[in-house]
Order: structure tokens, then sequence, then C-alpha cells
């Protein structure tokens, strides 16, 4: 028997006291700039316990203007941007060719937390984007080297007949280069802090980007 949706969504709660810890938070005492700001909600995600605090929401659009969004690792954070990575000739990779810009979004429901940015990208030089992929694990490589990402696949056999040569390959020669992986940076030009407030009171610090730097408001919830 299918559940009933409407029902379910009716018995799920968001920001259950038994799992969700509502922190304090000063927006008076945020710092001028963002990027240390979320550093400190990041640590602070992953202390709380939340898994994989380090997933985001990467929202891109196509030629035609029409979203599209999947959930990505953020690979790095600093002054040159926040960094992640894909092959070329993913459908995310054909869509930033088009429209180079796009929004993250992080989300730690153990801390009732949002972090929300968007901004230009650009693509990092391919030796830092080899470097990046061969810093990463075995497995990292191996999804890197098998198939043509977001392609039409035949069937599974074959899936797994080309991640297990890539297994291999990753394995016996962790240096082999993937020429279409491509770390791509994000240049925000807005950045949101939101965290809840067991009131509903929930905060939302915005910072954008201007000529002479950062300047930051609130806004109503």
């Amino acid at each position: 028997m299918e559940p009933d949706l409407h029902e379910l969504l009716r018995t799920l709660r968001v920001w259950d006291p038994a799992v969700t810890d509502l922190p304090p938070f000063d927006p008076n005492a945020a710092p001028a700039d963002p990027l240390p700001l979320f550093a400190r909600w990041l640590a602070e995600a992953a202390e709380a316990g939340q898994p994989e605090p380090h997933t985001m929401s990467l929202a891109t659009a196509d030629a035609e203007g029409l979203p599209d969004v999947r959930i990505v690792m953020l690979h790095g954070a600093d002054e040159q941007g926040w960094s992640f990575a894909t092959h070329a000739h993913s459908r995310k990779g054909r869509q930033l060719a088009v429209r180079p810009y796009a929004a993250l979004a992080f989300y730690w429901p153990v801390l009732g937390r949002q972090v929300r940015v968007h901004g230009p990208v650009g693509v990092a030089p391919a030796e830092e984007a080899q470097a990046d992929l061969h810093a990463r694990s075995t497995g990292a490589l191996a999804a890197a080297l098998t198939g043509t990402q977001s392609e039409v696949l035949p069937s599974p056999e074959e899936l797994a007949q080309a991640s297990q040569a890539a297994w291999e390959q990753a394995r016996h020669a962790p240096e082999t280069p993937a020429p279409s992986w491509t770390l791509y940076r994000l240049r925000p030009n807005e950045a949101e802090f939101f965290q809840g407030h067991p009131d509903r009171r929930h905060i939302r610090l915005r910072y954008q980007r201007g000529d002479e730097g950062w300047t930051r408001n609130l806004l109503w919830p």
C-alpha cells in the first residue's frame, strides 16, 4: 500500500528539539566578511554531528534560462571563490559554459542554519583541477575516470565494467589525469546566513559585495 503523501507530510517536524539545537546568533557581532562566518558555521555544524556538512545544493541554468539543481561537495572557499568540481561535459558543466553564474545553498538542520551564496563562476587552471582531484580519495579518481558523465547509460552492466576498469586504473596509476575534470570557483556577490529561532523569529543576515567591500543588512524572515 502506497503511503498517503499529504498525511505523511503533516506528521513530519522541522527542528525537532530531540535532535536540533537552535543556538543564539547576534548579527551585530558577525565579521565584516562572510567567509570567516561561513568557516565558523561549517565547523560548528560538523562538531554538532551534522552528516556531510560540506555538501551543498548547486543551482545553475541552461541556455534557455531554465533552472537546474543538484547536490555537490564543496572543495574549498577562499578569496578566490567557493569551489566545486565536475566534468566540463557534464550537464552542469555545459550549463556553466553558456551561463557562468550559479547559486549555492547549505542546510544544517541540527543547528537550524542555512547559508546561501550566488555569483559569477570562473574556471580554475587545469593543473589546479588535476591537483585537487589527485589530492582526494582513490574512489574520487575512479569516479572521475568512469564513463562520460550525464550521457545516456545503455545498461547497468556497462557501468559496472567501466567502474571496475576505472578503479583498477586509479589504484595502480593514482596520477592518471582526467582531462575534462574541471574546478569551478563561484565568487559571491551576495551571501545570506539564516539562523532558525524557536519562536519563528528567524535571523537572516545578508552580505552584499560592493565597490568598497561588503555591506550587511538584516532581512525579514
